[in-house]
């Protein structure tokens, strides 16, 4: 739970208070005091409130607010274009604030994408972002387009310039750290119109469509590149331009163009900082159904075969389709248990069953207190979860109870649950893994485990019947995906908590003298899939352990001992005199603080956030008896 300090406003402050607060703190000139406040203010504004939000919060310097709060999570990012992108940086700004993250800016010069991107001694890549934005506009076409012109020669200027991009976009990926972030372009009537043949504009709507499917594919040539496509925005009735400020102020793409893409940029960010969420609980009255189970009964809720039925149906639909790819769905209601259980198994209309569920919790105590359980239950944080409700009194609660937890406030409108739901986009991910798809049914093993250990007297005995089977083998190809998406999402099990997209874990495989490992884990229940990966290089006769992440699902199985007893070994035999790792504190990873002195290593150094420890090989403790440990570490070198 955040501290005191961070705790959010009371949950009887209305979202137009917020923009207020910050104000007040500006002018105080505490803004970088109270930094962690900003996240929780800006939980619920949007729109112009949200952009001079965004002004205040750029005025701030980003190493005071780190001098105030130095584990402040930071994001570096680089913005470059053709037009004028000036408004983009307050926008940007509070986006990232929205989910807790401060940003460091650096913004190229006008129409500076292509030196920017292509020269690697830049002063772009010297900023060493996180984020490169290279933000693309109908202009870097329609300003080379010869007049008159026809739908041959814009076609001609289209393949020039998008093969210019997919080579920078290339000399960015060889660069092995960080996202490039393209867009596609919005094709604006005023130039469609100025084709008053219908053919040849139905030519160029072609052509124009083609250029932007390239760049939607640059993403797939090169794990390192994000294309954000801005249809999906446009469609919404935002303005793709303004012409006044295309023509005179070079601003090619509107303000609400950029505010939209600053907010799926806010989305990306928050992913890379290993943010992403993986529950969604959700109330169930007002919010899957319509109408109060307790009083209207299990037939008289509405669900289908009215206006509003239709609406839950839709929201339902959705929600499944947000667990099919590996999102974990919960039910956290205010009712007796036994009617939301009849409700979910024999409701002819309803889209959700039981099954669909990782966990039901159906009781009169406070909705705080039953999403606290269902994270320790699952073995996750509180800051995993995403709670959708329709009470703006339960919202308000959990809000300042578990200021950790998202808060998705649905209202009394049913239509509007979907809009609500997917607005922050708090489950997206680069790419989906086959581990993903198959993870509710990994946890709803996990709550089978959870019962089997209750049967036992002690943990040794039910770890001897759990019968535990480890395989430790260099991660493939197919599975850099995975490993990458483990060290975004995992943070409990994690020593250096290093964030890793899937270009940097391809990097690790092939750099000379290094080796990452893969841990698959199953047991009595099934496969648990690949749960874990260890980071190895070596350096002369010391081999470093650069990371080692776990899955929190398995740890204090005897998996993570059973591996590092391997490494080490693999270590010894391959000729190394010593093993080094490296633990580095964050706010989440204080289990395993000790975990590398508890396996026979000793402390060497401390900076005060990062501990080395050294281990002289000597020694290796074997496997714990409980578990069956098969490496594939022979062809391995070092």
């Amino acid at each position: 739970m955040d501290s005191p300090r961070a705790r959010p406003p009371r949950s009887d402050s209305s979202p137009a208070d917020e923009p207020d607060h910050l104000q007040e703190l500006h002018r105080s000139g505490r803004l970088s005091a109270e930094y962690p406040l900003v996240r929780h203010l800006l939980a619920e504004v949007s729109g112009p409130e949200l952009t001079r939000a965004g002004r205040l919060l750029s005025l701030l310097e980003p190493d005071e607010v780190l001098r105030e709060h130095p584990g402040t999570p930071t994001t570096k990012v680089a913005i470059t274009g053709h037009g004028t992108l000036s408004a983009l940086r307050p926008a940007l700004t509070a986006e990232l604030a929205r989910h807790g993250l401060l940003m460091r800016p650096f913004l190229g010069d006008f129409d500076s994408y292509v030196f920017d991107l292509g020269d690697l001694s830049s002063e772009l890549y010297a900023s060493d972002p996180d984020l490169v934005l290279c933000v693309l506009d109908p202009m870097v076409v329609f300003d080379e387009v010869p007049a008159p012109w026809r739908p041959a020669d814009l076609g001609r200027v289209l393949d020039e310039k998008i093969r210019l991009v997919e080579q920078l976009a290339a000399r960015f990926a060889s660069r092995g750290r960080g996202t490039l972030v393209l867009n596609t372009m919005p094709l604006l009537r005023r130039f469609t119109a100025q084709l008053i043949d219908h053919r040849a504009r139905a030519r160029l709507g072609v052509l124009w469509r083609e250029a932007n499917a390239r760049l939607l594919c640059l993403p797939g040539e090169h794990p390192s590149v994000c294309t954000v496509d801005l249809d999906p925005l446009l469609a919404e009735g935002i303005a793709a331009s303004d012409a006044r400020m295309s023509l005179y102020a070079k601003a090619h793409l509107s303000a609400g163009v950029l505010a939209a893409y600053a907010r799926e940029v806010g989305h990306l960010a928050r992913q890379i900082a290993g943010m992403t969420k993986k529950v969604l609980a959700l109330d169930l009255d007002g919010t899957l159904w319509g109408g109060v189970l307790g009083e209207d009964g299990v037939t008289g809720i509405e669900v289908a075969g009215s206006y509003r039925g239709e609406a839950f149906t839709a929201f339902q639909r959705v929600v499944k389709q947000i667990g099919a790819q590996g999102v974990l769905l919960a039910a956290v209601s205010k009712n007796d248990p036994e009617p939301v259980r009849e409700a979910l198994r024999d409701h002819p209309q309803l889209q959700l069953r039981e099954e669909d569920f990782v966990q039901v919790v159906a009781n009169w105590r406070p909705k705080h207190q039953n999403l606290a359980d269902l994270a320790a239950t699952l073995g996750l944080g509180v800051d995993s979860l995403v709670f959708a409700d329709d009470s703006p009194y339960e919202c308000g609660l959990v809000r300042h109870e578990l200021p950790a937890v998202a808060v998705v406030a649905l209202d009394d409108e049913p239509s509007r649950h979907i809009t609500r739901l997917l607005d922050d986009g708090w489950f997206d991910v680069r790419e989906l893994t086959d581990e993903d798809r198959v993870r509710p049914v990994r946890y709803r093993e996990e709550v089978v485990r959870q019962s089997f250990l209750d049967t036992f007297d002690s943990l040794e005995d039910y770890l001897r019947e759990l019968a535990v089977r480890v395989r430790l083998a260099p991660a493939t190809a197919a599975e850099v995906a995975r490993v990458a998406q483990l060290t975004l999402r995992t943070n409990q099990f994690n020593l250096t908590t290093e964030r890793l997209q899937v270009s940097d874990v391809d990097g690790r495989r092939q750099e000379p003298g290094s080796l990452v490992l893969a841990i698959h884990a199953a047991d009595r229940f099934g496969e648990n899939g690949l749960v874990g990966a260890v980071f190895l290089r070596r350096d002369g006769v010391v081999a470093h352990i650069d990371n080692f992440l776990l899955s929190c699902r398995v740890f204090s199985r005897g998996i993570e001992q059973a591996c590092l007893a391997s490494v080490l070994r693999w270590a010894r035999d391959t000729g190394a005199r010593a093993a080094v790792g490296r633990y580095r504190a964050t706010a989440r990873n204080g289990v395993v603080k000790d975990f590398y002195r508890r396996n026979g290593f000793r402390s060497v150094a401390d900076d005060g956030t990062t501990v080395t420890f050294h281990h002289d090989l000597e020694r290796i403790a074997g496997p714990p008896e409980h578990v069956t440990l098969t490496t594939d570490l022979a062809g391995a070198t070092p």
